[in-house]
């Protein structure tokens, strides 16, 4: 680091008015530098001069303070071995006093003199420094209303103007200090180039630099909206439909151009800085009474990985304030705000403006039926990548009603990629975002909704009427986790080793571009979800869910509290996982506090529960991080109805069942990682005394159901039962129906049909239970897996291996939860064969269990009563361990 003593009697050169200028200035302006220790980018004993994009008195007064306080040389000094009387020079002038606009100054001059004083001495060298200052970027919560029209942007203001910036903004003040630039590698490089060309050359690339700095930090010069649409308007494929639409509707090019041109205005956003700082002062007063705190996880290295390229968010979306969260923590922590695409709902009366120069641009729910829609909008989006404009949606489509990751819907997806290989200047980055509620303020909504009362159409009123609401409440924490972003260029590259070839012809549709978009939109879900948070809330529900009425004796509650977060911690999801610090107990008092859950006072020891209408709300926070737990769910669930089972048992059925699991859950793992992570689940419990480990570790055997490990055990296979009771519920009324017979769509709606019965009957406090989405996707799974397939007439047709599904559900399903969901289906019993003797007690009585049972010999891994060998009841295991191939179908 430099010396700051050492500065000190060149310091003394500046007149003396500017010293007293910049005493008078100190008290109203507080310096943020960027990197927080500048010194450390630069070489020792290399003389360093700084250049500042325009040139300005306090700009001049701002940099020498900056350096000062960072130990670096003064920019007020003369220039070491060349006639510059400062180390400092500008890019641009003002000319004016109250208004004066910038004008280019071709720093010829100063580079000039730079360049010259090298010449003839190759063992010299100069630093070149760029240096960014903005004064008022983001307004503060204490910042006056007012403050906000003299923050930074694009337009370079008089020194009037300047002045009042200073003294409203000045305590928000950034100089951001680039690496420097040895000038002698610049002149190297450039070999026999004459002197003139080379500094008009490095004054080009200094502007280009500071153009995107000011970018990044600021945002794109989009002041004015009427650029967008023009570009928009005179793009080939946009005058192309233009004339399409006049022949098709016989109406004159003028009037179609006209339409053209009232949809890009109906779509493009407006973006405003001076709106955005008044956003974000308003906002950070809302958020500060709505919630107890907002913390962002992994955006450092979500930052540092975006320079250079085209960033496109793509965050969970499970509330209408995801929108505003994601833009105003972006603001705050000096990232520009991104255009979001917002459904065509939300441009409602007076609210839609206000959106539009925030930043966002409106869609229509569907492009069918209106070409000339479909390519003004998509012309739209390219011009917003082509121009390097950072941008956000939800490729789920809408707001997930289960706290679930709904199924990507990739249109946008496909619009960003043909915009990319239409012009691939830039490269893109999907940077995934986890959003992490304690208390979501629609939750009563989305369980109305479920429960299949009608989506409430968005209104002016209505939203009034909510914020009153709101605000009388109080929402728990807020975390924002940034996931692992994902190239978009290596999965070109991976898809087409000649994709670049697509880019000469814009219409084109490439036969791998469906497979790229898709392997996108799946690996942005499973990045999501590696980048969960899990809060008390979380935890709490998946353990308080897990009981029949909602209630644990809080000993118990505390175990399990602390059972899943050892496992959370032991065996990491991934890296970007964030846990509450909290301990069980601290949970246990945070849940209380938040209204979540109730305390029974007793003698023997208190209770908590949940009462029914919270137990169902909390469904939606289990639902979050249900992945989390998949693997250690399904291990815990093999052990629900059997006492004993081999390790092989475990890996084999989880192998069938673990595609299913992974498409509505986006796990990461192949099918060999997910047999990793069984064999790691296996040791963990084993470790904890939940399992016990015997055969030379090729059988496990829980405890009895009064034991506390078998109790934990259930709680934790309670969280996904009801995933492989839907399961059962597709797969047995599909049998029931017969091959040929019924279409998806009637599958799916009779087995919604068949869930809502079940929940019914068993008061069931999960409604997702019976969300058609989710047995859509099973079907839609079933459909690649070829297990299930359309015939010519568009009904279904399976192979045996349905049939071999419906044999392994016996090892997890209770035989009362199979006959229950047959019985709604019609289903005719042969689950059940009329000659089964009685089945034995769920538990052996204290003899037999005192007696252990003998190990059975070893069977074939792929041997079809393997799952009915370790039956922990052997009177049952006698009986169907050499049952016939048919034993236990449903009637086809």
């Amino acid at each position: 680091m430099h010396n700051m003593n050492a500065d000190s009697p060149a310091r003394n050169r500046a007149p003396w008015w500017f010293h007293l200028a910049s005493q008078l200035l100190e008290p109203w302006v507080r310096i943020r530098r960027d990197p927080a220790e500048p010194a450390t980018l630069l070489q020792g004993g290399v003389p360093v001069c700084y250049v500042i994009e325009r040139d300005g008195f306090s700009d001049a007064l701002i940099l020498d303070r900056a350096c000062r306080e960072a130990g670096l040389p003064s920019p007020m000094q003369p220039l070491s071995g060349t006639r510059r009387r400062r180390s400092v020079f500008a890019l641009a002038r003002r000319d004016g006093w109250l208004f004066g606009r910038s004008r280019q100054r071709a720093p010829n001059e100063p580079l000039g003199q730079l360049v010259r004083s090298l010449e003839g001495d190759a063992e010299r060298d100069i630093q070149i420094v760029p240096v960014s200052i903005y004064v008022g970027r983001a307004p503060s919560r204490e910042s006056g209303w007012f403050r906000v029209l003299f923050s930074e942007n694009w337009v370079m203001v008089g020194r009037f103007r300047r002045l009042l910036a200073l003294l409203l903004n000045g305590r928000d003040t950034v100089v951001h200090f680039s690496a420097p630039v040895s000038l002698r590698s610049v002149m190297s490089e450039a070999g026999e180039i004459r002197p003139e060309r080379l500094v008009r050359k490095i004054a080009r690339v200094l502007r280009t630099h500071f153009r995107r700095i000011r970018a990044a930090v600021i945002g794109p010069d989009l002041s004015h909206k009427r650029t967008v649409v023009d570009a928009v308007l005179n793009a080939e494929p946009v005058r192309n439909a233009i004339a399409a639409s006049a022949a098709k509707e016989n109406i004159t090019y003028a009037k179609a151009w006209r339409k053209a041109h009232k949809l890009v205005l109906e779509i493009a956003a407006d973006y405003s800085h001076p709106v955005v700082r008044s956003a974000s002062f308003l906002l950070s007063n809302f958020w500060n009474k709505l919630y107890d705190g907002i913390a962002m996880h992994h955006f450092d290295k979500a930052r540092a990985a975006a320079p250079g390229y085209e960033v496109v968010y793509v965050p969970s979306h499970r509330s209408h304030t995801d929108y505003l969260l994601m833009s105003y923590q972006l603001h705050v922590s000096g990232v520009v705000v991104p255009h979001i695409a917002a459904g065509v709902n939300l441009n409602l009366p007076g609210l839609g403006p206000i959106l539009r120069r925030g930043g966002a641009f409106f869609l229509r729910r569907s492009f069918k039926g209106n070409a000339l829609y479909s390519v003004v909008f998509n012309e739209y989006m390219a011009q917003l990548i082509d121009r390097g404009v950072p941008m956000e949606y939800f490729i789920e489509g809408g707001r997930s009603r289960t706290g679930r990751l709904l199924a990507p819907r990739a249109g946008l997806l496909a619009m960003t990629v043909r915009a990319f290989l239409r012009a691939p200047r830039r490269p893109v980055l999907f940077q995934p975002v986890y959003i992490g509620y304690e208390k979501l303020m629609e939750g009563k909504s989305y369980i109305g909704e479920l429960s299949g009362k009608p989506k409430e159409k968005e209104s002016l009123l209505g939203l009034l009427r909510g914020i009153g609401g709101v605000l009388r409440q109080r929402y728990g924490h807020v975390a924002l986790n940034f996931g692992e972003p994902i190239e978009l260029t290596p999965l070109l590259d991976a898809a087409s080793g000649d994709w670049r070839a697509a880019t000469s012809d814009p219409d084109a549709k490439p036969e791998w571009l469906n497979r790229v978009v898709d392997d996108l939109a799946d690996r942005i879900q499973v990045n999501i979800n590696r980048a969960a948070d899990v809060n008390p809330i979380n935890l709490l529900a998946l353990a308080l869910l897990a009981t029949p009425k909602h209630a644990m004796a809080e000993s118990d509650l505390l175990a399990q509290l602390e059972l899943m977060k050892s496992l959370l911690t032991e065996l990491p999801y991934s890296d970007r996982v964030t846990i509450t610090p909290m301990d069980p107990a601290a949970i246990i008092a945070y849940g209380e506090q938040m209204g979540w859950i109730r305390r029974a006072r007793h003698p023997l020891g208190d209770v908590l529960a949940a009462d029914d209408e919270q137990a169902v709300l909390l469904s939606y926070f289990r639902n979050n991080v249900l992945h989390l737990t998949a693997t250690a769910a399904w291990v815990a669930c093999c052990f629900l109805n059997n006492r004993r089972m081999s390790r092989s048992s475990i890996l084999r059925l989880g192998r069938i069942i673990y595609p299913f699991i992974q498409g509505e859950l986006f796990l990461p793992w192949d099918a060999e990682g997910f047999a990793a992570q069984l064999q790691a689940t296996i040791d963990f419990f084993v470790r904890r005394g939940l399992l016990e480990s015997t055969g030379e570790g090729r059988l496990l055997e829980r405890g009895p159901g009064q034991d506390d490990g078998a109790y934990q055990l259930k709680t934790i296979a309670r969280s996904l039962i009801q995933a492989f009771e839907r399961y059962y519920i597709t797969i047995a009324a599909l049998a029931k129906n017969g091959p040929h017979t019924i279409t998806a769509a009637e599958l799916e709606n009779a087995c919604t049909l068949t869930a809502q019965r079940l929940s019914l009957l068993n008061e069931l406090s999960a409604p997702e239970f019976f969300d058609k989405a989710l047995f859509r996707g099973f079907i839609q799974k079933l459909r690649e897996r070829r297990i299930v397939w359309t015939d010519e007439a568009g009904k279904l047709d399976y192979a045996g291996a349905l049939e071999d599904m419906v044999r392994d559900a016996r090892v997890i399903l209770s035989r009362d939860v199979r006959h229950s969901i047959l019985k709604i289906t019609g289903g005719d019993d042969k689950d059940a064969p009329k000659n089964e003797p009685p089945r034995a007690p769920a538990e052996p009585a204290p003899a037999e269990a005192a007696a252990p049972a003998p190990t059975p010999a070893p069977v074939p891994a792929d041997a079809g009563s393997d799952d009915l060998h370790r039956r922990h009841v052997e009177a049952e295991r006698q009986a169907h361990a050499h049952a016939p191939d048919d034993a236990g179908k449903p009637s086809l």
